[in-house]
């Protein structure tokens, strides 16, 4: 006998739950930050020029693109951090970040190394209440690279015993005796930041380029227009040796660390290699007991170093906080180069001027 075989119907397919308007949302702003995170960690972020250490080259209220892809971007140090934030949560002083783990630092390859004059942002590497790569934002110009020999005399900078050429839009103190008061119209007319501008004697001290003091000098009403004379207390500029009479303008020489070079310590020398061996080198066993270094308990009186360094300047020579103060920038402090001028806002125009628009999508040199 055949037994009739029937198949099961099968059952009908349930409709697809068609997602919230909320859920929709909540996936679509996921994606957009996890996305914006990746771009703005691995090939161009936005930032802003807040001060005016880099005048004229670059002006307080410019706006950057600064990208990771030329020195290769690195991989994140403090992992645990709200996303697209910096150090602290937008709008209020809560920290954004947590430092309960710590990574090593490897960059990526780019597609360059870092040149002289290069205009690099990097993390400022005295800020050790931060973690490395959570620290101020600097922008400077890369005077000196890895191995090089710097000095600055009368101003002018010599690497390896080779004057360079600065940078076109270069800056200093100048002082500017008038026979009259002269107003905030007058400044800002000759391109003057009137922030900066202090009332001395009888007249001013200003930044400025060379060509605009000329310029300057040679109005009428104008007695004399001088570089305004630079002194530093002994020991103020880095290495911070009082013994040592450098300043500003008349610095060095010194050596700028290379990876994988040796160096010999000895107490003269120590104080110029000391911050980068127990702050950046990544040391945990290296110490300073009585003018001498000790690693691993044992004295040494030499020292190769694990990464390369560089000398940081800005522009506006007489106005900048960098590498003159507070030494070298280790390579995993660089963060990237800035390469065009996106937006620029004038903090003095009023509603029709406000924007520099000359300035809009120029390259920066």
């Amino acid at each position: 006998m055949k037994l009739k075989l029937f198949k099961k119907k099968p059952a009908a397919a349930e409709p697809k739950k068609k997602k919230s308007f909320a859920r929709e949302w909540g996936d679509a702003i996921i994606f957009a930050v996890v996305a914006a995170s990746l771009i703005r960690w691995g090939t161009v972020e936005a930032y802003t020029i807040p001060t005016p250490s880099m005048e004229k080259s670059l002006l307080v209220g410019d706006y950057l693109f600064v990208s990771k892809l030329h020195y290769g971007p690195r991989t994140p140090i403090t992992p645990l951090q709200v996303p697209l934030t910096h150090q602290t949560i937008w709008g209020t002083n809560i920290p954004s970040y947590s430092d309960a783990i710590q990574l090593p630092s490897y960059r990526l390859p780019g597609f360059s190394d870092v040149e002289h004059n290069d205009v690099v942002v990097f993390n400022f590497p005295p800020e050790e209440h931060h973690p490395a790569d959570l620290r101020t934002n600097y922008i400077k110009r890369a005077i000196g690279l890895p191995g090089d020999s710097l000095m600055i005399r009368d101003r002018q900078v010599y690497i390896n015993g080779k004057a360079v050429a600065m940078p076109e839009q270069a800056q200093y103190k100048y002082y500017v005796q008038t026979n009259q008061r002269l107003s905030e119209k007058f400044f800002l007319d000759k391109g003057i930041r009137v922030h900066e501008v202090i009332l001395w004697e009888d007249g001013y001290v200003i930044d400025a380029s060379p060509e605009l003091a000329a310029q300057l000098k040679a109005l009428d009403f104008i007695k004399d227009v001088s570089l305004w004379e630079q002194t530093d207390a002994p020991g103020e500029v880095f290495p911070n040796v009082t013994s040592l009479s450098w300043n500003k303008d008349n610095y060095g020489p010194l050596y700028i660390p290379q990876k994988g070079a040796t160096v010999a310590i000895t107490p003269e020398s120590l104080p110029f290699y000391e911050k980068a061996i127990l702050a950046y080198e990544h040391n945990e066993d290296a110490a300073i007991r009585d003018g001498k270094l000790y690693i691993g308990g044992k004295e040494s009186k030499q020292y190769t170093f694990k990464q390369n360094y560089y000398f940081m300047m800005g522009d506006n020579r007489h106005n900048s906080l960098d590498s003159r103060y507070w030494g070298y920038v280790p390579e995993d402090h660089i963060v990237g180069k800035a390469v065009f001028i996106w937006m620029s806002t004038n903090e003095y125009g009023g509603a029709f001027d406000k924007i520099r628009w000359s300035r809009l999508f120029n390259a920066i040199n």
